[in-house]
Protein backbone atom coordinates (compact mmCIF):
# COMPACT_ATOMS: atom_id res chain seq x y z
CA UNK A 1 0.00 0.00 0.00
CA UNK A 2 2.85 2.38 0.85
CA UNK A 3 4.56 1.61 -2.45
CA UNK A 4 1.30 2.18 -4.34
CA UNK A 5 0.76 5.52 -2.59
CA UNK A 6 4.31 6.69 -3.31
CA UNK A 7 4.10 5.60 -6.96
CA UNK A 8 0.70 7.27 -7.41
CA UNK A 9 1.78 10.44 -5.60
CA UNK A 10 4.96 10.82 -7.64
CA UNK A 11 3.16 10.16 -10.93
CA UNK A 12 0.37 12.65 -10.25
CA UNK A 13 2.74 15.23 -8.75
CA UNK A 14 4.93 15.15 -11.84
CA UNK A 15 1.99 15.28 -14.28
CA UNK A 16 -0.01 17.99 -12.48
CA UNK A 17 3.25 19.80 -11.66
CA UNK A 18 2.22 22.16 -8.79
CA UNK A 19 5.48 24.20 -8.92
CA UNK A 20 5.02 24.69 -12.68
CA UNK A 21 1.48 25.98 -12.16
CA UNK A 22 2.62 28.71 -9.76
CA UNK A 23 4.13 31.10 -12.35
CA UNK A 24 1.10 30.68 -14.63
CA UNK A 25 -1.37 31.34 -11.81
CA UNK A 26 0.68 34.32 -10.67
CA UNK A 27 0.66 35.73 -14.21
CA UNK A 28 -3.09 35.23 -14.67
CA UNK A 29 -3.94 36.89 -11.36
CA UNK A 30 -1.37 39.70 -11.52
CA UNK A 31 -2.90 42.99 -10.42
CA UNK A 32 -5.99 41.41 -8.91
CA UNK A 33 -7.13 41.55 -5.29
CA UNK A 34 -5.97 38.98 -2.70
CA UNK A 35 -9.59 37.86 -2.32
CA UNK A 36 -9.87 37.17 -6.04
CA UNK A 37 -6.62 35.18 -6.05
CA UNK A 38 -7.83 33.17 -3.06
CA UNK A 39 -11.18 32.41 -4.74
CA UNK A 40 -9.50 31.38 -8.01
CA UNK A 41 -7.07 29.05 -6.21
CA UNK A 42 -9.83 27.33 -4.23
CA UNK A 43 -12.20 27.05 -7.20
CA UNK A 44 -9.53 25.79 -9.59
CA UNK A 45 -8.45 23.04 -7.21
CA UNK A 46 -12.01 21.93 -6.45
CA UNK A 47 -13.01 21.75 -10.12
CA UNK A 48 -9.86 19.83 -11.03
CA UNK A 49 -10.47 17.45 -8.11
CA UNK A 50 -14.03 16.79 -9.28
CA UNK A 51 -12.93 16.04 -12.85
CA UNK A 52 -10.03 13.78 -11.88
CA UNK A 53 -11.97 11.85 -9.22
CA UNK A 54 -14.80 11.29 -11.69
CA UNK A 55 -12.39 9.79 -14.23
CA UNK A 56 -10.64 7.74 -11.53
CA UNK A 57 -13.93 6.17 -10.42
CA UNK A 58 -15.80 5.99 -13.71
CA UNK A 59 -13.02 5.83 -16.27
CA UNK A 60 -12.99 2.04 -16.56
CA UNK A 61 -16.74 1.88 -17.19
CA UNK A 62 -16.38 4.64 -19.78
CA UNK A 63 -13.68 2.68 -21.60
CA UNK A 64 -15.76 -0.49 -21.52
CA UNK A 65 -18.68 1.36 -23.07
CA UNK A 66 -16.39 2.38 -25.93
CA UNK A 67 -15.02 -1.14 -26.33
CA UNK A 68 -11.50 -0.15 -25.24
CA UNK A 69 -9.50 -2.64 -23.17
CA UNK A 70 -7.43 -1.56 -20.19
CA UNK A 71 -4.14 -2.85 -21.68
CA UNK A 72 -4.77 -0.77 -24.81
CA UNK A 73 -5.47 2.29 -22.68
CA UNK A 74 -2.33 1.67 -20.63
CA UNK A 75 -0.21 1.61 -23.78
CA UNK A 76 -1.88 4.69 -25.27
CA UNK A 77 -1.84 6.54 -21.95
CA UNK A 78 1.80 5.63 -21.36
CA UNK A 79 2.76 6.99 -24.78
CA UNK A 80 0.81 10.20 -24.10
CA UNK A 81 2.47 10.68 -20.71
CA UNK A 82 5.86 9.97 -22.32
CA UNK A 83 5.27 12.83 -24.79
CA UNK A 84 4.48 15.12 -21.84
CA UNK A 85 7.73 14.00 -20.19
CA UNK A 86 9.72 14.84 -23.34
CA UNK A 87 8.09 18.27 -23.41
CA UNK A 88 9.04 18.80 -19.76
CA UNK A 89 12.67 17.86 -20.37
CA UNK A 90 12.91 20.38 -23.21
CA UNK A 91 10.62 22.90 -21.41
CA UNK A 92 8.09 22.99 -24.26
CA UNK A 93 5.25 22.30 -21.82
CA UNK A 94 6.08 25.38 -19.75
CA UNK A 95 6.17 27.49 -22.90
CA UNK A 96 2.74 26.23 -24.01
CA UNK A 97 1.29 26.98 -20.58
CA UNK A 98 2.70 30.49 -20.67
CA UNK A 99 1.30 31.05 -24.18
CA UNK A 100 -2.10 29.85 -22.99
CA UNK A 101 -1.97 32.21 -20.03
CA UNK A 102 -1.01 35.10 -22.31
CA UNK A 103 -3.95 34.22 -24.56
CA UNK A 104 -6.37 34.51 -21.65
CA UNK A 105 -4.89 37.86 -20.61
CA UNK A 106 -5.03 39.14 -24.20
CA UNK A 107 -8.68 38.11 -24.49
CA UNK A 108 -9.49 40.04 -21.32
CA UNK A 109 -7.68 43.12 -22.64
CA UNK A 110 -9.47 42.86 -26.01
CA UNK A 111 -12.83 42.70 -24.24
CA UNK A 112 -11.97 45.82 -22.31
CA UNK A 113 -12.33 44.05 -18.96
CA UNK A 114 -9.83 44.14 -16.12
CA UNK A 115 -8.33 40.72 -15.50
CA UNK A 116 -9.78 40.81 -12.00
CA UNK A 117 -13.27 40.28 -13.44
CA UNK A 118 -12.18 37.23 -15.42
CA UNK A 119 -12.91 33.83 -13.91
CA UNK A 120 -9.82 31.78 -14.77
CA UNK A 121 -10.74 28.93 -12.40
CA UNK A 122 -12.38 26.66 -14.99
CA UNK A 123 -10.26 27.64 -18.00
CA UNK A 124 -7.34 27.58 -18.14
CA UNK A 125 -6.40 26.72 -14.54
CA UNK A 126 -8.64 23.72 -13.71
CA UNK A 127 -8.88 22.53 -17.32
CA UNK A 128 -6.43 21.88 -18.91
CA UNK A 129 -3.59 23.01 -16.60
CA UNK A 130 -4.53 20.87 -13.60
CA UNK A 131 -6.98 18.35 -15.04
CA UNK A 132 -5.55 18.03 -18.54
CA UNK A 133 -5.24 14.99 -20.82
CA UNK A 134 -2.04 13.86 -19.10
CA UNK A 135 -3.42 13.95 -15.56
CA UNK A 136 -6.72 12.37 -16.65
CA UNK A 137 -4.88 9.55 -18.42
CA UNK A 138 -2.55 9.08 -15.44
CA UNK A 139 -5.30 8.87 -12.83
CA UNK A 140 -7.22 6.38 -15.00
CA UNK A 141 -4.08 4.28 -15.48
CA UNK A 142 -3.36 4.26 -11.76
CA UNK A 143 -6.95 3.35 -11.01
CA UNK A 144 -6.82 0.53 -13.57
CA UNK A 145 -3.71 -0.92 -11.92
CA UNK A 146 -5.66 -1.52 -8.70
CA UNK A 147 -7.75 -4.21 -10.44
CA UNK A 148 -10.92 -3.03 -8.72
CA UNK A 149 -9.54 -3.49 -5.19
CA UNK A 150 -11.39 -0.99 -2.99
CA UNK A 151 -8.50 -0.46 -0.58
CA UNK A 152 -5.98 0.15 -3.38
CA UNK A 153 -8.45 2.46 -5.14
CA UNK A 154 -8.73 4.45 -1.93
CA UNK A 155 -4.92 4.72 -1.77
CA UNK A 156 -4.80 6.11 -5.33
CA UNK A 157 -7.55 8.62 -4.52
CA UNK A 158 -5.68 9.55 -1.33
CA UNK A 159 -2.54 10.26 -3.37
CA UNK A 160 -4.61 12.35 -5.81
CA UNK A 161 -6.14 14.38 -2.98
CA UNK A 162 -2.70 14.88 -1.41
CA UNK A 163 -1.29 16.24 -4.69
CA UNK A 164 -4.28 18.53 -5.19
CA UNK A 165 -4.01 19.86 -1.63
CA UNK A 166 -0.32 20.54 -2.24
CA UNK A 167 -1.26 22.26 -5.51
CA UNK A 168 -3.79 24.42 -3.70
CA UNK A 169 -1.19 25.43 -1.12
CA UNK A 170 1.23 26.34 -3.93
CA UNK A 171 -1.41 28.49 -5.64
CA UNK A 172 -2.33 30.24 -2.38
CA UNK A 173 1.35 30.99 -1.75
CA UNK A 174 2.13 31.88 -5.37
CA UNK A 175 3.57 35.30 -4.49
CA UNK A 176 6.17 34.17 -1.93
CA UNK A 177 7.01 31.06 -3.98
CA UNK A 178 7.74 33.17 -7.08
CA UNK A 179 10.17 35.28 -5.04
CA UNK A 180 11.85 32.20 -3.57
CA UNK A 181 11.92 30.08 -6.71
CA UNK A 182 13.98 31.60 -9.47
CA UNK A 183 13.59 30.77 -13.15
CA UNK A 184 16.73 28.60 -13.17
CA UNK A 185 15.60 26.46 -10.24
CA UNK A 186 12.16 26.00 -11.78
CA UNK A 187 13.71 24.93 -15.09
CA UNK A 188 16.02 22.42 -13.41
CA UNK A 189 13.16 20.96 -11.36
CA UNK A 190 10.96 20.65 -14.45
CA UNK A 191 13.64 18.74 -16.35
CA UNK A 192 14.31 16.40 -13.43
CA UNK A 193 10.62 15.61 -12.99
CA UNK A 194 10.36 15.05 -16.75
CA UNK A 195 12.98 12.29 -16.60
CA UNK A 196 11.13 10.60 -13.73
CA UNK A 197 7.84 10.86 -15.61
CA UNK A 198 9.40 9.31 -18.74
CA UNK A 199 10.43 6.25 -16.72
CA UNK A 200 6.92 5.93 -15.24
CA UNK A 201 5.38 6.26 -18.71
CA UNK A 202 7.63 3.48 -20.01
CA UNK A 203 6.45 1.27 -17.15
CA UNK A 204 2.81 1.91 -18.13
CA UNK A 205 3.57 0.78 -21.70
CA UNK A 206 5.44 -2.32 -20.49
CA UNK A 207 2.51 -3.28 -18.22
CA UNK A 208 0.07 -2.82 -21.09
CA UNK A 209 2.11 -5.01 -23.46
CA UNK A 210 2.49 -7.72 -20.81
CA UNK A 211 -1.27 -7.82 -20.19
CA UNK A 212 -2.08 -7.76 -23.92
CA UNK A 213 0.12 -10.77 -24.71
CA UNK A 214 -0.25 -12.56 -21.39
CA UNK A 215 3.47 -12.30 -20.58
Amino acid sequence: MVQLFISSFVTLFVVIDPPGCVPIFSSLTAGTTPRHRFDMAIRSSLIAAGVLIAFALGGEAFLSALGITLPAFKIAGGLMVFVIAIDMVFEKRTQRRENRAEGVKSAADAAGKPLEQEDISVFPMAIPMLAGPGSIASVMLLSARTGGDVAEEAVVLGALVAVLVLTLLCLLAAGPIMKLMGAKFEGALTRLLGVVLAALAAQFVIDGIKQSFGL
